[in-house]
């Protein structure tokens, strides 16, 4: 799988929020990859920013450019396995939009497909590149706060009515929170501490008006006493910390969003903006702790977001110089929890998580 060339030609499927603001600037921002076709029902958008690219009206239009190297798939998750599945099938390498599939079915299937033909099959879960997530893998990897015996993650907002027409707001399989943010919290959890032994789940629906699950409260439980919360709210008008751990050495805390989709909805990308990622010093997380017999409490600083180290590492791994990143059978496993969590809700009880 080792190609010739140094460039590889891209082709996007879809240039709404997605397509728009969080794939078209990072990919663009690789010198290997080459923004070549852009498929918009409707519209030209993209070549008032991109004047290089051809528009077309058609997925197939990609699917039959021998030139085409990878498909970038930015549709409603609800639609993705169509999509997914007619890429590879043409023999298309495949990046494709968070949440992966609606069931850990549709991923098999498509996961089968690309072994059987070759083929990269990625889930651009980026929230892996946030600076506040790599720097919590730091911490722990480097033992600051010692064994974390308890870690919250939470991803809030304040929307107390459900007025949005968005696919996410629908009723459905592959619809509401839990599928929209909550593939995020579940790939970071897998991401610092593996797969749980157990998981207990509350969801619903709060909002006045509101079709898909807008609320979760999710534990899941580990070896060594470890518990890790994971939380959602669209009525949360005071925002509280995003991330908590406790370890048996200290604590860190950490407020706010990462900061590199604003800049992104702001027209911005890492190719043109100095300081990509970084974030102020007043959100910098705080952290208490013991070395060396003392006690220690101050910030530490965030390490720089970095999105484009994902399409970074698709090129570098399509031409032969690194391992994926994110595999298509880790974006399973997050289908397969929220999943759990759905039947756990139902009969209200603690579950074994089976893969």
């Amino acid at each position: 799988m080792i190609y010739l060339e140094k460039q590889l030609n891209v082709g996007l499927i879809g240039y709404g929020f997605a397509g728009r603001v969080l794939h078209a600037p990072v990919i663009t921002s690789i010198p290997g990859l080459n923004l070549k076709k852009v498929v918009e029902r409707r519209s030209d958008y993209s070549k008032e920013r991109y004047p290089w690219v051809e528009v077309v009206r058609s997925a197939n239009d990609l699917y039959i450019d021998p030139e085409i190297d990878v498909i970038v798939i930015t549709t409603p998750s609800t639609n993705h396995v169509e999509f997914v599945r007619d890429a590879l099938s043409n023999g298309k390498h495949v990046v494709v939009e968070k949440p992966f599939t609606a069931t850990t079915e549709e991923a098999d299937e498509l996961i089968e497909l690309a072994k059987e033909r070759n083929r990269v099959l990625s889930v651009f879960h980026n929230r892996r590149w946030d600076g506040d997530f790599m720097t919590i893998r730091e911490i722990i990897k480097n033992g600051l706060i010692g064994k974390v015996k308890e870690c919250e993650v939470h991803w809030d907002s304040f929307n107390p009515i459900a007025l949005s027409t968005n696919w996410r707001e629908k009723s459905g399989i592959g619809t509401g929170v839990l599928y929209d943010l909550g593939v995020h919290l579940f790939d970071q959890a897998l991401c610092l501490f593996g797969v749980p032994n157990t998981i207990s789940a509350d969801v619903q629906i709060q909002r006045e008006g509101a079709k898909a699950h807008d609320y979760f409260d999710l534990t899941l439980g580990y070896d060594h006493h470890l518990k890790v919360t994971l939380k959602s709210s669209r009525i949360v008008r005071t925002k509280g910390p995003r991330y908590i751990l406790h370890g048996d050495k200290g604590s860190f805390i950490k407020f706010g969003l990462d900061p590199q989709e604003q800049a992104l909805i702001d027209g911005r990308s890492p190719a043109n903006s100095k300081n990509w990622g970084r974030e102020p010093e007043e959100l910098w997380g705080s952290f208490e702790t013991t070395a060396g017999g003392l006690n220690v409490k101050g910030a530490i600083e965030t390490i720089p977001g970095a999105y484009q180290d994902y399409y970074q590492n698709i090129y570098d791994h399509i031409t032969g110089t690194a391992d994926l990143a994110v595999k298509p059978e880790e974006a399973r496993m997050n289908i397969r929890l929220i999943e759990l969590a759905i039947e756990s809700h139902k009969l209200g009880k603690v579950l074994p998580v089976s893969i």
